[in-house]
This record gives C-alpha cells, sequence and structure tokens, in this order.
C-alpha cells in the first residue's frame, strides 16, 4: 500500500566523495493483513524480508481504490439502503455510491477502534454529475477489514435537487453558446527544449530527477542549475512534494460534521492521479511519463499519463528596459519568459487538484495550485435565499442546492540545500525607523532587521501579522560581495485555519496554526498530517515534532509551507467550477554573483509558411 527508498538519503550525505559503496536497496512497505498494520522494510537486491513490524498506534493507512470501489457498491444490495431509495421514488440503477473518511473527535478505546469509512450516495437520471444530486440524509458506514455495513441511517428526506442544468459535458450544452476565443497553436520545430533521461530532466540550465508517488503525486528530486560564471551545477531543492492536504467543510450538522478531509493522507494524491489528456490538460508540446503504484495486492498498476513536461511561453516578459535618456537614441532590450513546467491533476472525489512544478531561467522555482471540479453541495429544502432564516453553512447555488463553506490548506515539504545540504532560516524584518536629529527632510524611513532562527520555535511564522523576507541562506558561503547565498520563500496570499485549537480537526491539521516551519530533516518525517492519517489523532504531526524545538542554525533543514484557501461558493462555481489558484516561489537571493540571465538569447521566431485567409 505504499513504499519508499529507506536510505535514499545516503547519497546526499557522501554527495563530496567521488567513490562510495551505494546504500542496500530497500523499500518500506505498509500493508494491511488481519486487521493490523504491518511495516515491513524488504532488501530488494535479495527479495527478502528485513524486518515486519505492527503498527499497534492510532490511525490507518491510506485507503486503497480496490477496497473503496468494493465498499461502495454495497448499499445497492443492501436492503435497508433499497428500502430507502424506493421511499423516495428513485431508481436505483440511477444510484451511484462514494466514500468518504470518518475523521477522528476524541474516541480514545484503541480496543473499539475499527477501519472505517462512510458510504453516500447520489442520483444520475439525467445528469453525469452525480455530487450536484445527493441522497441527503442516508448514510452507511462500512468496516474496510471486514467488507460489511455495520451502521446505517436514514434520518431526513430533503428534495433531491434537479437534474437540470448540472450536466457539464460539452455535447449536451444548447445554444446560445460563449464567445469564441480563436483557435491557437503551439510550434516547436525543433522539438522540445529539455531532455528527459529515465527521471532525470534537464532544460536550459536546470537539472532534477523527477518521480511519481502514491501519495504524494509528482516528487521533485535533486533540483540544481548551472552557474554559467561558476561553470558548476549548484544544488537547490534536494527534495519537494506536496506533503498534505486538508480540505474541512464548515458544516457542524450530524450529516456533515466529520467531513474533513486529508486527501493525500487518506486518499493518495497519486492514487488518484488521473491520465491527463494531450492538447487540452497539457499543451501540444508536452512531453508525458507514466506513473505506478502497488496495487492493493502488491502488483504494480500503471497509470498512463499521469505527469506532462512542457515548456511555457505565455507572452510573459522575464526582463526588459527601454532607455531614451541618450540623446538620439532609443535603447530597447526585451527578452520573453520561457519557463519548464512539471505537471500532475488529481481528482479526489469531486475535486480535482491542478499541481505545477515550473522552473524559470532566472533560477526561480514556481510553484502553482488549481483548484478545479464539482463543489460538494448539500440537498435542502430551499428554492431561494429568503427563505434561509438560520445558518445554512454555504450558498444557495440551484434549488435545493447548497455550495457548503470550506477550506483547502496544501502542505508543501521543501527540503532546500542552497550549495550544500547545511543551511539556516532567516526572518529579514521591514521595520519603520524614525529619521532623528534633523538629518534629512524626511521623517522616516524601514530598514532590514535580521534574525537568524537558532531553534525550530524561532521559525514559526503566521503570515501577515508583518512585512519580512524569508530565506533560506548558506551560512558557510558568500558572494564577491559578502552576501550570504540563500533562497527567499515568496508566498502567495496568506490563509490561515479560522478553527479553535481545540476543534478536532484542527488537532489534526495543526500544521496549519503557522503557515511557516523549519526542522532539521529526519528521515521519517515526511507527512505533516502524521504517517497514518485516516482516524488519525493528531500525536504524529509536524506541530508535534517542532515541539522538540530543535536547533536548526547551520544544519539540514526542512522547509514547510502550507497555502490555503477558504472556498464561500458562489453560483458561477455550479455545476463546474472555474479554476481558483494560488501559488508561492522560492527565487534566488544573493545565490549569483548578478543577473543569471543578462546573457540569454532570444529564442528565434518561427517562420511561417505564406498562407491566405478565406472569410466568407
Amino acid at each position: 500500500m505504499g513504499g519508499d527508498n529507506s536510505s535514499g538519503r545516503t547519497a546526499k550525505l557522501n554527495h563530496s566523495s567521488t567513490r562510495f559503496n551505494p546504500p542496500p536497496r530497500r523499500a518500506f512497505v505498509i500493508t494491511r493483513s488481519n486487521k493490523q498494520t504491518h511495516e515491513i522494510t524488504v532488501d530488494l537486491s535479495t527479495r527478502s524480508i528485513i524486518s515486519d513490524h505492527v503498527y499497534k498506534g492510532y490511525g490507518y493507512p491510506l485507503m486503497t481504490n480496490e477496497e473503496q470501489l468494493a465498499a461502495s457498491q454495497l448499499p445497492l444490495t443492501y436492503a435497508p439502503f433499497k428500502a430507502s431509495v424506493s421511499k423516495r421514488g428513485l431508481n436505483l440503477s440511477e444510484v451511484v455510491c462514494g466514500t468518504y473518511s470518518i475523521g477522528w473527535f476524541g474516541e480514545t478505546n484503541k480496543k473499539k477502534q475499527r477501519r472505517l469509512l462512510k458510504i453516500l450516495c447520489n442520483y444520475l437520471n439525467g445528469t453525469v454529475n452525480p455530487y450536484a444530486r445527493p441522497l441527503e440524509g442516508i448514510t452507511a458506514v462500512v468496516d474496510l477489514d471486514i467488507m460489511k455495513i455495520t451502521e446505517y441511517d436514514d434520518r431526513l428526506t430533503v428534495p433531491v435537487p434537479k437534474a437540470d442544468g448540472t450536466d457539464y459535458r460539452s455535447s449536451k450544452q444548447k445554444p446560445p453558446f460563449g464567445p469564441n476565443a480563436g483557435r491557437t497553436t503551439i510550434v516547436q520545430p525543433d522539438g522540445p527544449g529539455f531532455n528527459i533521461t529515465g527521471h532525470t530532466v534537464r532544460w536550459a540550465d536546470w537539472k532534477l530527477h523527477l518521480s511519481f508517488d502514491i501519495r504524494a503525486g509528482p516528487i521533485i528530486s535533486a533540483a540544481s542549475i548551472y552557474d554559467l560564471k561558476k561553470q558548476e551545477f549548484r544544488q537547490v531543492l534536494y527534495r519537494g512534494y506536496v506533503s498534505e492536504l486538508f480540505v474541512p467543510y464548515m458544516d457542524p450538522t450530524q450529516e456533515w460534521y466529520y467531513k474533513t478531509f486529508f486527501d493525500a493522507g487518506e486518499f493518495g494524491l497519486g492514487l488518484c492521479a488521473v491520465s491527463l489528456e494531450p492538447k487540452t490538460d497539457c499543451p501540444a508540446n508536452a512531453v508525458f511519463m507514466d506513473g505506478y503504484y502497488a496495487g492493493q495486492h502488491g502488483k504494480p498498476i500503471k497509470v498512463t499519463n499521469a505527469l506532462c513536461v512542457f515548456e511555457r511561453y505565455a507572452g510573459d516578459i522575464m526582463w526588459r528596459h527601454t532607455e531614451s535618456g541618450i540623446p538620439g537614441e532609443v535603447i530597447r532590450e526585451v527578452r520573453p519568459e520561457i519557463n519548464l513546467v512539471v505537471r500532475m491533476v488529481s481528482t479526489v472525489g469531486n475535486y480535482d487538484y491542478i499541481i505545477d512544478w515550473e522552473f524559470k531561467q532566472t533560477g526561480t522555482i514556481k510553484v502553482g495550485v488549481g483548484l478545479t471540479g464539482i463543489l460538494e453541495v448539500k440537498g435542502v429544502t430551499y428554492t431561494h435565499t429568503d427563505q434561509i432564516k438560520e445558518d445554512a453553512y454555504g450558498t444557495l447555488l440551484a434549488e435545493n442546492t447548497i455550495g457548503v463553506y470550506h477550506d483547502h490548506f496544501l502542505n508543501f515539504h521543501l527540503d532546500l540545500d542552497v550549495d550544500d545540504k547545511d543551511n539556516s532560516f532567516v526572518k529579514s524584518k521591514l521595520q519603520t525607523t524614525r529619521v532623528m536629529d534633523n538629518i534629512s527632510a524626511r521623517k522616516s524611513y524601514w530598514s532590514l532587521v535580521k534574525e537568524v532562527a537558532k531553534h525550530e520555535s524561532d521559525a514559526r511564522i503566521k503570515l501577515g501579522l508583518e512585512p519580512a523576507e524569508l530565506l533560506v541562506v548558506n551560512p558557510n558561503k558568500r558572494t564577491k560581495m559578502g552576501n550570504h547565498i540563500g533562497y527567499r520563500l515568496v508566498p502567495g496570499f496568506p490563509v490561515a485555519s479560522l478553527l479553535s485549537d481545540d476543534d478536532y480537526p484542527q488537532i489534526r491539521g495543526a500544521f496549519t496554526n503557522y503557515q511557516v516551519w523549519v526542522t532539521p530533516y529526519n528521515k521519517s518525517e515526511k507527512w505533516a498530517g502524521g504517517l497514518y492519517a485516516d482516524q488519525s489523532h493528531g500525536d504524529d504531526t509536524l506541530s508535534i515534532w517542532s515541539l522538540r524545538n530543535r536547533e536548526i542554525e547551520n544544519k539540514d533543514i526542512v522547509l514547510w509551507y502550507t497555502l490555503g484557501f477558504h472556498h464561500v461558493p458562489y453560483q458561477e462555481d455550479f455545476p463546474v467550477m472555474p479554476t481558483l489558484s494560488g501559488g508561492f516561489e522560492l527565487r534566488p537571493s544573493n545565490f549569483f554573483e548578478n543577473n543569471p540571465v543578462l546573457k540569454t538569447k532570444k529564442p528565434k521566431n518561427v517562420e511561417w509558411p505564406k498562407c491566405t485567409n478565406k472569410t466568407s
């Protein structure tokens, strides 16, 4: 059900050595057998088991696709459920069901803890958008270890929302249609400007390793950039990936309170990766890579076109200047920006997450996240907002349909190695200073006050409280001007959790208490929400590890950054949601001696053959 190279760090620790014995090829496997979770270390070279440990703590491993599919079919042959469908006057053959994690809400009796999930069902009959037609009030609870329905409730009956207007397929849309943006194309007559050998990608001055993980999706490793002046590749990012994706809904009622999902740790972003469609999900110049993961019985499962890699040119400017101050001359220099993008789309139930890792010739790494897909909606009796007299916990999007308020928090594990593994975290506050002693006509200015984080507690940051520059620097190396070389985090719009600290979902998702954390590297600390996220108790999370307050100055450190969205649904999000985007950047800061793209040449224009426009 999972695995990684448990000795993968050794290569990093020995990077300066020209000869060393490679570490043994070992895999860490998590599997479920006889109602127990086993942690098994396998030697791949000898095909032998090194160790087998039974995990006895709280929480359960990732749910597999096979068991979720089996669980979702159970209600369709369950007599009480069939009676509920009949009572509503619905056709059982038009019902589809899905799986939902149940979370944790204070239960402490380990003996009574079982690996459960809830099944909720929806109605088709005229649409391929089942999420828009929930059978509100019906809940089945399935024990995954015995694959049986152990609890069933049918608590209320509200109208099933109508199918009209919910089908998003192009073939089902009727006139009038929206405006046509015109035809577009992408042409690279010389082929892609990047090269992929195995899992190593080389483009412009970048070299990186790209892999696919059942839980995280794309993992970027060993990213380094060639320094033209130093004539060498320099380390930037040892490993980066989505560590957790926390989605709590804001409806506390009996039907909804448990909807507080950990999409990476419970369902798997890689497990939910979809095959990317050429020329729509990715442009015509994209190159695709397949992904593989271990299925429920250990056999490899292939996801065709799980990742795509392409060069992006959107008409952006990398740098420019027009100089008209020289008599008799106008000097204009412009360089277009062409970037390399690595993309994956993960469809976790109703939501589609677009994850982009974008590499720029300037040395910047830009991470983008797009949210699209279908809203999680609630069936209600309301047909107009004037009827709502109490807290509806969402927005009335259509008749009998509430889009429930919710959040999306994505935590990124960013193991930066800026010109070597020993780094420090620096917070440079922008501080207002008053001009004293009448030395200037000015009354104030701002300057930097630098603080080097010595321990983990010094690096926990709530963004938006004060302006600051956040950098990972190498304290052992300087530029010719004497500045410490570094990379800085350029955050997106700061979003923090609004749940109370004692709320059970917040205890589990406590990595959202701060947007920025820094920890010393520890190979067991990979997942911000804990290794076993399903029904976890919040006792193995980033916030718990950080309580040790370990030293982080001039150490091998990991930067953890959480970007977030408070999602208030609007009618434009229905029946399918236009992409909502966010992101952040890792930008070189005194890493180079000067502008690293000063000598970048303009790309040659493509000469189009002569053609004639015919209009009627």
